[in-house]
């Protein structure tokens, strides 16, 4: 089989892609404990932590290396999102990435906007809805960017602000805020359909990047539920060995590794075959969303009433799996955009 066919069938990490993930694995299990994480409510943003990150080369790693970027594809971005969701890393990465990773594939971009950006210095944010006449929406990242990407009618601009909007108060605890994208400090970066297409890109790495933080917040909610059911006993045995425990767990972890292989799979595809990946990327957003929702909820029932109590892990794992999903809106919607992605696929009409 040659490369493209292998891809179909094989989910398997090469030794450079597991190095990466190891690196990041390392660097947020020693960075970044849990306390770390609540220390950053509500913001949800650590400057020193990514600070630290940035210096690893993780802002600039997704860049070409004209732009003073690493080169690494977006698979390789996918394993870092999933080491940060994960940690529940209080750093705008994903919403970083996936705008730098546009702003660096315009030509003629700003080229002191695309050095600080690779260096971490000036954090940018991508507006996930093309803005509207009033130019007001939420924007992932956007209390602590100072820079959004967005489409603007037929143009794909760059907003920028001297200091972050207000935090909007979410229940994932992540730097969401309202942006003014009608607002006077912008540039023009580029018009027309490949203006609209490197949006597109754009914001389909960012629903995959967040997919992927999905998948790793999951896995490790799995895993406080496991240790727990392991040292927890009832008439003398571990809760983890009754099926009523077991079972459930078990349904979590299967749907963490078809959740992880269709975001590889989506990944991989939005690089080398688009058209394939206009289904595979909405897919892959809206089945981690909800294997995050079901895991995270599976993992604070195993814990009784102290897994709903605000003192336990257990609850950063579900407030951020509800919160994280909802970011771009409704899963739901990607669920019907499969459909449509389908349905032209199969050249049948209504």
């Amino acid at each position: 089989m040659d490369r493209f066919e292998l891809r179909y069938a094989d989910y398997s990490l090469s030794r450079d892609q597991e190095a990466v993930r190891d690196a990041f694995r390392e660097f947020f299990a020693n960075k970044c404990p849990t306390e770390r994480v609540r220390a950053a409510e509500p913001l949800g943003y650590d400057e020193k932590l990514w600070r630290e990150l940035a210096d690893l080369g993780a802002a600039a790693m997704g860049l070409p290396e004209s732009a003073g970027g690493d080169g690494a594809g977006l698979v390789e971005l996918l394993l870092v999102a999933e080491e940060a969701g994960a940690a529940l890393a209080p750093v705008p990465f994903i919403e970083h990435a996936a705008a730098s990773r546009a702003l660096a594939d315009v030509p003629g971009a700003p080229a002191e906007l695309v050095a600080d950006a690779a260096g971490g210095r000036r954090i940018l944010a991508l507006a996930m809805e093309p803005a509207s006449a009033q130019g007001r929406q939420l924007v992932p990242g956007g209390a602590v960017a100072r820079s959004v990407l967005a489409m603007s009618g037929s143009t794909l601009v760059v907003v920028h602000a001297d200091e972050p909007p207000p935090l909007a108060p979410n229940q994932g605890s992540t730097p969401l805020a309202w942006w003014d994208l009608a607002d006077s400090q912008r540039q023009e970066l580029a018009e027309g359909p490949d203006a609209w297409a490197r949006y597109q890109v754009a914001r389909a790495e960012w629903k995959l990047l967040t997919a992927a933080a999905l998948v790793g917040l999951t896995e490790r909610a799995l895993g406080v539920a496991v240790e727990f059911a392991k040292t927890r006993e009832t008439m003398g045995v571990p809760i983890g060995s009754l099926q009523g425990v077991a079972f459930p767990l078990a349904d979590v972890a299967i749907g963490i590794s078809g959740a992880r292989n269709l975001v590889w799979r989506a990944g991989w595809m939005l690089e080398h075959e688009p058209e394939e990946a206009r289904r595979l990327v909405p897919a892959a957003f809206a089945y981690a969303a909800q294997v995050a929702t079901h895991g995270a909820t599976t993992s604070a029932h195993m814990q009784g009433g102290l897994g709903f109590t605000i003192e336990a892990d257990a609850s950063l794992y579900f407030l951020r799996a509800k919160g994280w999903s909802l970011l771009a809106g409704d899963p739901a919607e990607d669920v019907i955009a499969v459909a449509d992605a389908l349905i032209a696929a199969s050249g049948c009409g209504w």
